[in-house]
């Protein structure tokens, strides 16, 4: 019985694998603590865009890293739908040269694109 379910889960598994394949996030993790893995074309996407729209970066005494909260004066960005659909419940800052993708409910930083 043990070895039919454990045949059972993964053939459910591999079957989805196949919809996965155009996933361009994950998150990991539980809670706030969640980490957003971008795949390598996106990230190139990403950079690209914030040279050609020269965005400002955001200057700030304190740095912005992975799991801080952003300060409330520093304005969010919206994230363009090119960068793809699973990343525009998210917010954007440009600090440092390197975009941060941020959790708007939260202002924590979920990932560091740099």
């Amino acid at each position: 019985m043990k070895k039919l379910f454990l045949l059972s889960a993964a053939a459910v598994m591999i079957s989805t694998g196949a919809f996965a394949q155009s996933t361009v996030v994950t998150t990991t993790g539980t809670g706030h603590a969640a980490v957003v893995q971008i795949e390598p074309e996106y990230r190139t996407r990403i950079k690209s865009y914030v040279t050609e729209h020269r965005v400002r970066p955001v200057m700030k005494n304190e740095k912005i890293i992975v799991g801080a909260t952003v300060p409330g004066d520093v304005e969010l960005e919206a994230v363009p739908s090119d960068w793809g659909p699973s990343l525009t419940k998210y917010r954007y800052v440009y600090a440092g040269e390197r975009v941060m993708l941020v959790d708007p409910a939260t202002r924590t930083v979920v990932q560091e694109i740099d």
